[in-house]
């Protein structure tokens, strides 16, 4: 059994999958193709914004937003203590400072309360300017943006959804990549919409954003590439990945539908064993992960191996405990919801082709 069964969704889409690549290979435009803005138009009609921009990865997604933001040094800019490295290595790499913030224990996501104690704390203390909120759409659910949109707006802070996990799910009937001033995605193999290699992509409702997003993403360039008005960097979407993802986003609802029966028969089997990931009112998710919860993790996830079921641990190591953070001061014990899923949580496999849903 496969974690993530890349080749069985390769074989099911394998006859349009290598036509588009063949059509790449004939017409030869290998960078920024024909392919590119064809699957910028459909990812921004399919995510309800006005803008969609593609990008390398996931990772220089959230650092484009971070530079079009124009996060710097002295800000503070608030994101979850449990998630994926990226998120919080791109506001430091923007020089500013990253303030975790704990998580809700039945969501996972970053909570809305301590949200706004961690702001009011950074206000009440003067060091740093509050700037900005990057929001973690978790396994797959989209955050709590009915509360997180409100907070940023009563205090006047940028709000970047990272949903890179969560494309795919909904909140009140709108897709993440939807919610925010800017958001993003990874289009990462393992995504729930991936590519065969690295890929990412930043959407927005604003018109500047997304001019100055075009040109940062091509060194800065201005009305021809050897323009250069700004300074910027090399991050665009190859033409291949791009047809690649043209087809797997056409058969996405169909996967969706998939994982989200995989979910239910997951909740049916291991609810009185674990305890399961259960959906708020007015949620769906894209399911990036289905992810249990035990306090005896170790011993759960070898009794899976023995049934022949390979498992994964998002995450284990909160953002606070990283090495790379530990001058910013957290003692464990800081967050006290997060460090207990770190220590809880491990994965079962995800994907739209498992064989008790049909596929062999």
């Amino acid at each position: 059994m496969q974690f993530i069964d890349l080749a069985a969704q390769y074989q099911h889409l394998k006859t349009k999958i290598d036509a588009r690549i063949h059509k790449v290979l004939d017409h030869g435009h290998y960078i920024m193709g024909p392919e590119v803005l064809e699957l910028e138009e459909q990812l921004a009609e399919y995510v309800g914004v006005k803008h969609a921009i593609t990008c390398a990865n996931g990772t220089d997604a959230l650092t484009l937003a971070m530079m079009v933001l124009n996060i710097k040094e002295g800000d503070a800019v608030f994101c979850p203590t449990f998630t994926f490295f990226a998120t919080a290595e791109t506001i430091a790499f923007a020089n500013a400072t990253p303030v975790f913030v704990d998580s809700e224990e039945s969501t996972f996501n970053i909570c809305p309360v301590d949200l706004e104690k961690r702001i009011q704390h950074v206000i009440t203390e003067g060091k740093l300017v509050p700037k900005a909120i990057v929001s973690v759409d978790l396994f797959g659910l989209p955050a709590n943006y009915v509360e997180i949109e409100a907070i940023a707006k009563k205090y006047g802070l940028t709000l970047i959804e990272d949903a890179a996990q969560g494309f795919g799910g909904t909140l009140n009937g709108k897709m993440a990549g939807a919610f925010g001033d800017i958001a993003t995605t990874s289009f990462f193999p393992a995504k729930p919409l991936g590519c065969y290699g690295d890929g990412g992509a930043i959407f927005t409702n604003n018109d500047d954003y997304a001019a100055l997003l075009r040109s940062l993403r091509i060194h800065g360039k201005g009305s021809d590439k050897y323009d250069n008005v700004r300074i910027g960097v090399n991050s665009r979407l190859d033409t291949i990945q791009a047809a690649i993802l043209l087809e797997k986003l056409a058969e996405f609802s169909v996967e969706l539908g998939a994982r989200e029966r995989l979910a239910e028969a997951y909740a049916k089997e291991y609810a009185e064993q674990f305890i399961v990931p259960k959906l708020p009112q007015g949620y769906t998710s894209s399911w990036a992960q289905y992810t249990l919860r035990s306090d005896r993790r170790e011993a759960s996830m070898k009794g899976f191996e023995n049934l022949g079921i390979p498992t994964m641990v998002y995450y284990r190591t909160c953002m606070h405990q990283q090495t790379a953070f530990v001058d910013l001061g957290y003692n464990d014990g800081d967050f006290p919801i997060a460090e207990k899923l770190a220590k809880q949580v491990f994965s079962l496999p995800m994907h739209g082709y498992a064989s008790c849903l049909g596929y062999e």
